[in-house]
């Protein structure tokens, strides 16, 4: 298909030392998805893959449980989501999801991560347009033509199926996320994803080098210390 797979993904997750942060993430995105979907996993899709995701990232049973009780008893904070786009140090673009119950806090704390790495904010599509937002599956595998099998069998539609290292990445529009998941676990029984999310992959990537590279890493850990900041996606490929 032509593209290894990229996922320029910046994410609490991968700070072993903000665990707190981790599993505040979670809960939140949990007690939204429920409170919107429905707090059973088996007739919320998109919770189950959620819950699936946060056991990965060893969040704590209590820690969902107390999400979906949350969201069960119909009480607690009205979040809504939030991007913003921008221009981060070396001239990279940037996406930034947030959850928040406080829109003038986050666009504060956001607007003040950008001015002190003399980034740029900017208005919405100034940093989309060059992404695709898409569905994400990586699993153990080996081969195309049995995925591609299931796909076209469940009428999922795919955008590229790349097998790399024992490793099967399907790429996939990101409308087609819950259709495609579904297709896979029915083709493969007891399939364990090593990835299963909606992202933004850069089209293209912008060489991140010298000085801006501290700067560009004090940028991520602004944003990552926003209390309502829940993913960065940039298109920085850093030269360290």
């Amino acid at each position: 298909m032509g593209r290894a797979f990229q996922n320029r993904k910046d994410s609490m997750a991968k700070t072993a030392a903000m665990k707190t942060k981790i599993y505040s993430k979670y809960g939140k995105e949990i007690y939204v998805v429920a409170k919107n979907g429905g707090s059973d996993p088996d007739g919320n899709l998109a919770l189950r893959s959620l819950m699936d995701r946060a056991k990965k990232d060893q969040v704590p049973a209590h820690v969902i449980k107390n999400a979906l009780d949350k969201a069960l008893g119909g009480a607690g904070e009205d979040y809504s989501a939030a991007r913003y786009e921008g221009f981060g140090p070396g001239g990279c673009m940037v996406i930034v999801d947030c959850l928040t119950d406080n829109n003038n806090r986050t666009i504060m704390e956001v607007r003040n991560s950008f001015t002190k790495t003399n980034s740029k904010l900017g208005a919405q599509g100034s940093a989309a347009h060059m992404f695709d937002h898409v569905a994400i599956f990586q699993f153990d595998g080996d081969d195309e033509d049995v995925v591609l099998e299931a796909l076209m069998n469940a009428d999922a539609d795919a955008n590229e199926i790349e097998v790399e290292d024992g490793k099967v990445t399907v790429i996939a529009p990101h409308t087609e996320f819950n259709k495609v998941k579904v297709a896979l676990e029915e083709a493969f029984e007891g399939i364990d994803f090593d990835t299963q999310e909606i992202s933004w992959e850069p089209q293209t990537m912008t060489t991140v080098s010298g000085d801006d590279v501290a700067v560009f890493d004090k940028f991520m850990d602004m944003l990552n210390d926003c209390e309502d900041v829940q993913d960065v996606y940039h298109n920085a490929e850093v030269e360290r």
